[in-house]
Protein backbone atom coordinates (compact mmCIF):
# COMPACT_ATOMS: atom_id res chain seq x y z
CA UNK A 1 0.00 0.00 0.00
CA UNK A 2 1.34 3.58 -0.72
CA UNK A 3 0.18 6.35 1.36
CA UNK A 4 -0.26 10.42 -0.32
CA UNK A 5 0.69 13.31 0.88
CA UNK A 6 2.00 12.59 3.89
CA UNK A 7 4.36 15.11 6.06
CA UNK A 8 4.97 13.79 9.15
CA UNK A 9 5.65 10.27 10.43
CA UNK A 10 4.62 9.79 13.93
CA UNK A 11 6.58 6.26 15.34
CA UNK A 12 5.93 4.10 18.67
CA UNK A 13 9.45 3.92 20.68
CA UNK A 14 9.56 0.34 22.14
CA UNK A 15 9.01 -2.93 20.02
CA UNK A 16 8.54 -0.37 17.20
CA UNK A 17 12.51 0.96 17.11
CA UNK A 18 13.78 0.52 20.18
CA UNK A 19 14.52 -3.24 20.31
CA UNK A 20 12.83 -3.52 23.94
CA UNK A 21 13.35 -7.44 24.49
CA UNK A 22 17.15 -7.05 23.88
CA UNK A 23 17.03 -4.61 26.16
CA UNK A 24 14.83 -5.60 28.96
CA UNK A 25 16.84 -8.91 28.93
CA UNK A 26 20.46 -7.13 29.59
CA UNK A 27 19.08 -4.94 32.38
CA UNK A 28 17.53 -7.81 34.32
CA UNK A 29 20.45 -9.77 33.83
CA UNK A 30 22.64 -7.10 35.80
CA UNK A 31 19.96 -6.39 38.24
CA UNK A 32 19.58 -10.14 39.21
CA UNK A 33 23.63 -9.44 39.95
CA UNK A 34 23.50 -6.61 41.68
CA UNK A 35 20.81 -8.04 44.24
CA UNK A 36 22.71 -11.16 44.26
CA UNK A 37 19.80 -13.36 42.84
CA UNK A 38 20.09 -16.41 41.23
CA UNK A 39 17.74 -17.07 38.94
CA UNK A 40 17.97 -18.64 35.59
CA UNK A 41 17.66 -15.35 33.23
CA UNK A 42 15.76 -17.58 30.03
CA UNK A 43 13.24 -19.18 32.13
CA UNK A 44 12.57 -15.78 33.97
CA UNK A 45 12.00 -14.17 30.71
CA UNK A 46 9.35 -16.91 30.10
CA UNK A 47 7.46 -16.18 32.70
CA UNK A 48 7.89 -12.64 32.88
CA UNK A 49 7.20 -11.16 28.99
CA UNK A 50 3.72 -12.78 29.10
CA UNK A 51 3.21 -11.06 32.84
CA UNK A 52 4.60 -7.47 31.52
CA UNK A 53 2.34 -7.66 28.51
CA UNK A 54 -0.67 -7.85 30.53
CA UNK A 55 0.05 -5.79 33.45
CA UNK A 56 0.97 -2.77 30.21
CA UNK A 57 -2.98 -3.34 28.73
CA UNK A 58 -4.19 -3.11 32.43
CA UNK A 59 -2.05 0.61 32.72
CA UNK A 60 -3.17 1.40 29.18
CA UNK A 61 -6.64 0.76 29.90
CA UNK A 62 -5.98 3.21 33.13
CA UNK A 63 -6.91 -0.03 35.43
CA UNK A 64 -3.73 0.30 37.47
CA UNK A 65 -1.76 2.72 38.73
CA UNK A 66 2.11 3.29 37.27
CA UNK A 67 3.80 1.98 40.86
CA UNK A 68 1.68 -1.33 40.47
CA UNK A 69 2.68 -2.08 36.81
CA UNK A 70 6.18 -1.35 38.48
CA UNK A 71 6.40 -3.75 40.90
CA UNK A 72 3.06 -6.21 40.90
CA UNK A 73 4.37 -7.30 37.47
CA UNK A 74 7.65 -8.66 39.65
CA UNK A 75 6.20 -9.74 42.15
CA UNK A 76 3.44 -11.91 40.20
CA UNK A 77 6.72 -13.23 37.87
CA UNK A 78 8.33 -14.60 40.83
CA UNK A 79 4.93 -16.27 42.50
CA UNK A 80 4.62 -18.01 39.26
CA UNK A 81 8.15 -19.09 39.66
CA UNK A 82 7.44 -20.28 43.21
CA UNK A 83 11.09 -18.12 44.09
CA UNK A 84 11.01 -16.09 47.32
CA UNK A 85 11.98 -13.05 47.43
CA UNK A 86 10.83 -9.91 49.89
CA UNK A 87 9.04 -6.73 49.71
CA UNK A 88 12.10 -5.27 49.75
CA UNK A 89 14.16 -6.92 46.90
CA UNK A 90 11.26 -6.27 44.44
CA UNK A 91 11.32 -2.22 45.34
CA UNK A 92 15.08 -2.56 44.67
CA UNK A 93 14.58 -4.32 41.23
CA UNK A 94 11.59 -2.13 40.11
CA UNK A 95 13.93 0.85 40.74
CA UNK A 96 17.36 -0.30 39.68
CA UNK A 97 15.42 -1.68 36.27
CA UNK A 98 14.26 1.80 35.78
CA UNK A 99 17.58 3.07 35.96
CA UNK A 100 19.68 0.70 34.02
CA UNK A 101 16.91 -0.19 31.20
CA UNK A 102 17.41 3.17 29.27
CA UNK A 103 20.81 2.63 29.07
CA UNK A 104 21.02 -0.21 26.68
CA UNK A 105 20.49 0.95 23.20
CA UNK A 106 20.31 -1.77 20.87
CA UNK A 107 17.66 -1.01 17.79
CA UNK A 108 15.64 -3.45 15.72
CA UNK A 109 17.13 -4.06 12.52
CA UNK A 110 17.67 -1.28 9.96
CA UNK A 111 16.52 1.79 12.26
CA UNK A 112 19.24 4.01 11.80
CA UNK A 113 19.14 3.64 8.41
CA UNK A 114 15.50 3.95 7.70
CA UNK A 115 15.59 7.32 10.08
CA UNK A 116 18.71 8.37 7.90
CA UNK A 117 16.94 8.42 4.92
CA UNK A 118 13.13 9.44 5.86
CA UNK A 119 14.46 12.85 8.18
CA UNK A 120 15.43 14.31 4.29
CA UNK A 121 11.68 13.94 3.43
CA UNK A 122 9.33 14.14 6.23
CA UNK A 123 9.07 15.42 10.03
CA UNK A 124 9.75 12.70 12.78
CA UNK A 125 7.95 12.14 15.66
CA UNK A 126 7.44 9.54 18.58
CA UNK A 127 4.35 9.18 20.14
CA UNK A 128 4.68 6.70 23.74
CA UNK A 129 3.28 5.52 26.66
CA UNK A 130 6.39 4.63 28.06
CA UNK A 131 7.53 6.00 31.05
CA UNK A 132 8.81 9.97 30.64
CA UNK A 133 11.38 9.21 33.00
CA UNK A 134 13.22 6.98 30.64
CA UNK A 135 12.15 7.81 26.89
CA UNK A 136 14.22 10.65 26.27
CA UNK A 137 17.22 8.98 27.97
CA UNK A 138 16.22 5.96 25.95
CA UNK A 139 16.52 8.01 22.36
CA UNK A 140 19.39 9.84 23.51
CA UNK A 141 21.37 7.02 24.90
CA UNK A 142 20.86 4.78 21.35
CA UNK A 143 21.68 7.76 19.45
CA UNK A 144 18.73 8.36 17.51
CA UNK A 145 17.24 11.59 19.19
CA UNK A 146 18.18 13.77 16.26
CA UNK A 147 15.94 12.14 13.94
CA UNK A 148 13.10 13.61 15.79
CA UNK A 149 10.97 16.86 15.94
CA UNK A 150 8.81 16.26 19.00
CA UNK A 151 8.74 13.55 21.48
CA UNK A 152 4.61 12.87 23.41
CA UNK A 153 4.51 10.66 25.94
CA UNK A 154 1.19 9.41 27.96
CA UNK A 155 2.19 11.18 31.13
CA UNK A 156 2.37 14.73 29.10
CA UNK A 157 -0.51 14.24 27.25
CA UNK A 158 -2.53 13.18 30.16
CA UNK A 159 -4.30 10.03 28.50
CA UNK A 160 -2.57 6.91 26.98
CA UNK A 161 -2.63 5.21 23.43
CA UNK A 162 -4.94 4.30 22.14
CA UNK A 163 -6.94 7.59 23.42
CA UNK A 164 -7.37 9.81 20.42
CA UNK A 165 -6.27 12.96 22.71
CA UNK A 166 -2.73 11.92 22.72
CA UNK A 167 -2.36 11.83 18.75
CA UNK A 168 -4.39 15.09 18.62
CA UNK A 169 -1.95 16.59 21.23
CA UNK A 170 1.55 15.03 19.43
CA UNK A 171 -0.26 16.69 16.02
CA UNK A 172 -0.75 19.84 17.88
CA UNK A 173 2.81 19.98 18.86
CA UNK A 174 4.04 19.29 15.68
CA UNK A 175 1.57 21.61 13.46
CA UNK A 176 0.70 18.55 11.93
CA UNK A 177 -2.56 17.52 10.41
CA UNK A 178 -4.32 13.94 10.46
CA UNK A 179 -4.76 14.32 6.84
CA UNK A 180 -0.93 14.39 6.27
CA UNK A 181 0.01 12.44 9.14
CA UNK A 182 1.30 8.67 9.39
CA UNK A 183 1.46 6.34 12.68
CA UNK A 184 3.51 3.59 12.90
CA UNK A 185 3.45 0.94 15.67
CA UNK A 186 3.79 -2.61 16.72
CA UNK A 187 0.62 -2.49 19.50
CA UNK A 188 -2.56 -2.56 16.89
CA UNK A 189 -4.56 -1.85 19.81
CA UNK A 190 -2.97 1.10 21.29
CA UNK A 191 -1.12 2.71 18.29
CA UNK A 192 -3.14 1.54 15.18
CA UNK A 193 -6.89 1.72 16.51
CA UNK A 194 -5.79 5.03 18.65
CA UNK A 195 -4.22 6.43 15.70
CA UNK A 196 -7.58 6.14 13.21
CA UNK A 197 -9.19 7.07 15.65
CA UNK A 198 -7.84 10.42 15.78
CA UNK A 199 -8.43 10.27 11.59
CA UNK A 200 -4.73 9.56 11.09
CA UNK A 201 -3.41 7.21 8.28
CA UNK A 202 -1.60 3.99 9.92
CA UNK A 203 1.08 1.32 9.31
CA UNK A 204 0.77 -1.77 11.43
CA UNK A 205 4.48 -3.15 12.50
CA UNK A 206 3.89 -6.59 12.80
CA UNK A 207 7.22 -7.48 13.61
CA UNK A 208 6.28 -10.61 15.89
CA UNK A 209 3.33 -11.51 13.77
CA UNK A 210 0.72 -10.88 16.46
CA UNK A 211 -2.10 -9.95 14.79
CA UNK A 212 -4.09 -11.75 12.11
CA UNK A 213 -6.58 -8.97 10.98
CA UNK A 214 -5.16 -9.04 7.05
CA UNK A 215 -7.23 -5.75 6.36
CA UNK A 216 -4.60 -3.78 8.16
CA UNK A 217 -1.53 -1.85 6.30
CA UNK A 218 1.27 -3.76 7.51
CA UNK A 219 4.88 -4.11 7.53
CA UNK A 220 7.19 -7.05 9.39
CA UNK A 221 10.52 -5.26 8.61
CA UNK A 222 11.47 -1.37 9.08
CA UNK A 223 12.95 -1.08 5.45
CA UNK A 224 9.76 -2.29 3.92
CA UNK A 225 8.10 1.34 5.67
CA UNK A 226 10.13 2.99 2.33
CA UNK A 227 8.03 0.91 -0.09
CA UNK A 228 5.34 2.39 1.02
CA UNK A 229 5.70 6.20 0.77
Amino acid sequence: MKFSNIQHIYFDLDHTLWDFDKNSALTFEVIFKKEKLEIDLACFLKAYVPINENYWRLYREDQISKESLRTGRLKDCFEVLNVPVTPVTIENLSNRYIEFLPGFSNLLEDTIEVLQYLTSKYKLHIITNGFEEVQNTKLVNSQISEFFNTVTTSEEAGVKKPHPLIFNKAMEKSNASPANSLMIGDSYEADILGAQRAGMQSLFFDYYRKEPDSQTPRIQKLKELLDCL
